[in-house]
């Protein structure tokens, strides 16, 4: 097919119309979701509501990072067959900027109103077991260096910065070759994505450690970062998978989407399920296998109270495991259930939402009551979490539908185009 007859099969999405609409309806909805998550500050208090802020903020960070992640693999390996679906991931690259502005009001609080109102080592008077302070704790001096304001802040907006600057140029030489064709652009994203994918991994890293590991900075885990790693894929996938049934479903992509893109896109989420369940496990077993205190304790957190008893948390382990693991490992072996679109969607919305669960397991349990015991699960501020989820969301779909009309459905011009369309297993 010539990319002529592409450019003209794609001018025009027969979903156009309303994708203006959809894009104001998508903010209406993430407004609505800040307003009433800071209107649960008079109700729950806050250090609930910024908790629950965090994983709302950190659950759409992990998805856009998973995007850009796929984007610079499909660059460093020459990808043919994905290239027809690039596009929808690359605006999905435009809510980081709007990222970095939702993340600002979880410092500002933590540097005005109270310092260690989500990450404890922040005031190194907040007391800590034993009547001990932070700043006379040895494994916080020991680990100042990284875990201090100034750390914190470069590494979060720094992070922040790379990730625009990487999408920024993602973007740019996408959009421009199909302007004019020119290959030049394609050997930038080539370039860009050599040392974008190193900088996604340290950067990634950084961040998983700071917003949430270092919520309790005794724990030790080496695996962290690729357990982060992992869900940002496993989001950006079934994110990237609900798009694709979104705008097929409209319209836009009958006659350029095939079966075979939506099993090899399918093979990749269920690639990443066990890929999620090997360091997951990883993890466990070499904790529990070490059976070391400063590392234990973290899970005993989210099995036991003070009084030996079983807290939620250690329900909520159990659907991690069967739901994050078991239930999409089992679905996605079939075929059809990763090429029809009715079998398809169910268990990506799932996988969304497991990974939501798993944001709230390893995030909310550092609020703690009187006895040091981990709040339970099903409380009243598990509400501010879904409106966090619906507020950041909703922006992150404004600045998705925002970025859609700004260029064609499809890369047009790709070199590898004629490949994507007429790709077959």
């Amino acid at each position: 097919m010539s990319s002529h007859a592409i450019s003209a099969s794609v001018t025009a999405h027969p979903g156009d119309s309303s994708t203006a609409t959809v894009a104001t309806k998508a903010l209406r909805l993430g407004l609505a979701g800040l307003v009433v998550t800071a209107l649960g500050l008079l109700v729950s208090g806050a250090a609930k509501v910024a908790m629950a802020y965090l994983v709302g903020i950190t659950f759409w960070t992990a998805i856009t990072i998973g995007m850009m992640l796929l984007v610079l693999i499909h660059h460093i390996v020459d990808a043919s067959w994905s290239a027809v679906i690039r596009r929808q991931f690359e605006h999905g690259l435009a809510a980081f900027k709007w990222l970095a502005v939702l993340f600002v009001p979880l410092v500002l609080a933590s540097i005005f109103y109270q310092k260690d109102l989500i990450w404890p080592w922040m005031d190194s008077a907040h007391l800590i077991h034993g009547g001990h302070s932070v700043g006379h704790d040895p494994l916080y001096v020991k680990k100042s260096g990284f875990l201090n304001t100034t750390a914190f802040m470069i590494g979060t907006f720094g992070s922040f910065l790379l990730w625009m600057w990487v999408s920024a140029r993602l973007r740019k030489a996408s959009f421009s070759q199909d302007l004019d064709g020119d290959l030049r652009w394609t050997f930038m994203n080539r370039k860009t994505a050599a040392f974008g994918l190193p900088i996604a991994a340290f950067s990634l890293t950084a961040i998983a450690i700071f917003w949430v590991k270092s919520l309790e900075y005794h724990w030790f885990s080496t695996m962290y970062g690729v357990w982060f790693f992992a869900n940002c894929i496993r989001g950006a996938l079934a994110v990237g998978i609900l798009l694709m049934i979104w705008l097929w479903n409209r319209g836009d992509y009958k006659g350029i989407l095939n079966t075979n893109h939506f099993y090899s896109i399918g093979m990749l989420a269920f690639a990443f399920t066990v890929f999620w369940a090997y360091i997951t496990f990883s993890q466990y077993f070499l904790i529990w296998n070490a059976n070391v205190p400063e590392e234990t304790f973290w899970y005993n957190l989210r099995e036991l109270n003070h009084d030996g008893s079983t807290n939620q948390w250690w329900y909520v382990g159990l659907v991690i495991l069967f739901g994050h693991f078991f239930v999409p490992f089992f679905y996605l072996l079939s075929y059809k259930h990763k090429v029809v679109h009715s079998k398809v969607k169910p268990i990506m919305i799932w996988i969304l939402a497991i990974i939501l669960v798993d944001l709230c397991y390893n995030i909310l349990p550092a609020l703690k009551d009187d006895h040091g015991d981990s709040l339970p699960f099903l409380s009243f501020h598990l509400l501010w979490v879904i409106t966090s989820v619906a507020g950041v969301g909703g922006i992150w779909f404004w600045a998705y539908l925002t970025s859609f009309p700004q260029t064609k459905l499809i890369p047009i011009r790709d070199p590898r185009i004629g490949e994507s369309l007429t790709y077959h297993e």
